[in-house]
């Protein structure tokens, strides 16, 4: 107790104000890694399964594109599919880039192939993960050609950044 009948904290002020600003570079690199994550890990449970999307990927389609066959519906459908795991990864991997990174404006570091590749890994292994969750997932089939197209997605979100910063725009 204080002098003034309150409980003192025993807590030192500068552990206080270190936590606080971990906290604070916490919430604003690594969780928005941990919702994009939990975010493509809801998308890979059945309610994003193709049985699902089909209902309404298929009539958009036919209403786009309505002379076009049930087998190049189907190829459409495939590239959409695969279109979004590029980009639920690339953006998964620039995510990654920025928790590991933690860039301030007007970062004047140079691009640092190590932070690239430990967030390529982050995102990659986060992919095969996935992939071994959609083995229990009834309506879902892994497969290794989605972690190597995660991956890939993961790389050209990658290759945005460096282009990025390439051309003077700081990210």
């Amino acid at each position: 107790m204080s002098l003034t009948g309150h409980r003192s904290s025993s807590v030192d002020p500068a552990i206080r104000t270190t936590f606080r600003s971990r906290a604070i570079a916490f919430s604003r690199y690594w969780l928005p890694v941990l919702l994009w994550a939990a975010a493509i890990f809801t998308g890979s449970s059945d309610t994003l399964s193709s049985n699902n999307t089909s209902r309404f990927l298929e009539p958009v389609i036919r209403w786009v594109l309505p002379r076009l066959s049930a087998e190049a519906i189907d190829a459409v459908m495939i590239v959409v599919r695969k279109g979004g795991h590029l980009t639920e990864y690339a953006i998964l991997s620039m995510l990654c880039w920025r928790a590991v990174r933690q860039p301030v404006r007007g970062d004047a570091r140079t691009w640092s192939w190590r932070e690239a590749a430990i967030s390529l890994t982050m995102a990659t292994v986060y992919a095969a993960s996935d992939e071994f969750h959609q083995r229990f997932v009834p309506s879902r089939t892994a497969s290794p050609w989605d972690v190597l197209v995660d991956a890939c997605g993961a790389a050209i979100g990658l290759a945005l950044i460096w282009s990025l910063r390439r051309t003077g725009s700081r990210t």
